[in-house]
């Protein structure tokens, strides 16, 4: 296996893979955003790829503002991570998030934070499996005016 930083050779495998993780967008959209993540100093993503086909990716920016749980500037934030289903527990995520360590690191975070919605014990325990502390619980709301 191996894990590539985003380039314009694989901007668009990286799009087909996040319609995965947010089926509620759409390619053309994530393309775009593919694009302006390339040419981004603030954000990054790596893919991993196993005999040619994309596996998984981690999307990553780096957050100047006020992140939760956080003291430093800036934090580096972990957007999203995806691994297909049929390759999870087979350590894809846990080499994607060092990636995304050391591409921090040399950024000058000294943490890294991100979130998940309340309900999803999946995410909780993988977050958790890779060394992340839990540090706050929410819940938000809205209303028209």
């Amino acid at each position: 296996m191996t894990i590539e930083e985003i380039s314009k050779d694989n901007v668009s495998d990286l799009a087909q893979l996040v319609l995965f993780l947010w089926p509620e967008c759409n390619y053309k959209e994530e393309f775009q955003n593919g694009l302006k993540i390339l040419n981004s100093p603030t954000e990054t993503a790596f893919i991993a790829k196993n005999h040619g086909i994309y596996l998984g990716f981690i999307q990553l920016s780096l957050r100047y503002e006020f992140v939760e749980g956080t003291t430093t500037k800036p934090v580096l934030y972990m957007e999203g991570i995806y691994v297909d289903p049929s390759h999870r527990k087979e350590g894809i995520a846990k080499r994607l998030v060092e990636m995304a360590e050391s591409w921090g690191k040399k950024r000058g975070c000294s943490e890294m934070a991100s979130d998940t919605e309340i309900t999803n014990k999946l995410s909780i325990d993988f977050h958790q499996s890779v060394g992340f502390d839990e540090v706050n619980r929410l819940v938000t709301f809205r209303k028209d005016l």
